[in-house]
């Protein structure tokens, strides 16, 4: 049995270093409840994307870290806010291949899909407010056809 932290936790993302500071966070969290190396990578990447997003083009905000226990399972939940000037077309910035920042447009597709549960809320003038929750699996089973 793992021993999972008890409260929320909320980090600053206000520089570089911030968005370091916080997948290390993440990674300690989620290897302390029992997440695999691979489910780590995951949920990793996603938070470095959307860390990212909250600085540069949130101008700054910070996340806030929640331990899930639900039944047998235990998971984490993490919320990236800003206030910065929102997302005017949420549909048209989740396509993949979309940028406003010149990278490769896979930020915020490409972490929905690393994650199970991503919810987004975007206002105009007001920032916004993504959030994901994943949940630590069990030994996957084997490929079809392999042996």
């Amino acid at each position: 049995m793992h021993a999972p932290f008890v409260s929320a936790t909320r980090l600053s993302i206000g520089s570089d270093a911030d968005l370091a500071w916080v997948r290390q966070q993440v990674r300690q969290a989620a290897a302390a409840l029992g997440f695999g190396l691979v489910q780590q990578t995951k949920l990793v990447t996603a938070v470095s994307e959307l860390a990212r997003n909250t600085l540069v083009h949130g101008g700054g905000g910070h996340m806030e870290m929640t331990p899930l226990a639900e039944g047998n399972r235990v998971g984490l939940r993490l919320s990236f806010v800003d206030r910065g000037p929102g997302i005017r077309d949420l549909e048209l910035a989740m396509t993949d291949g979309y940028t406003t920042g010149g990278g490769l447009g896979k930020g915020l597709s490409g972490s929905k899909r690393l994650v199970a549960e991503f919810a987004i809320d975007s206002r105009p003038g007001e920032g916004t407010t993504v959030t994901i929750a994943d949940w630590v699996s069990g030994v996957p089973s084997p490929r079809a056809g392999a042996s």
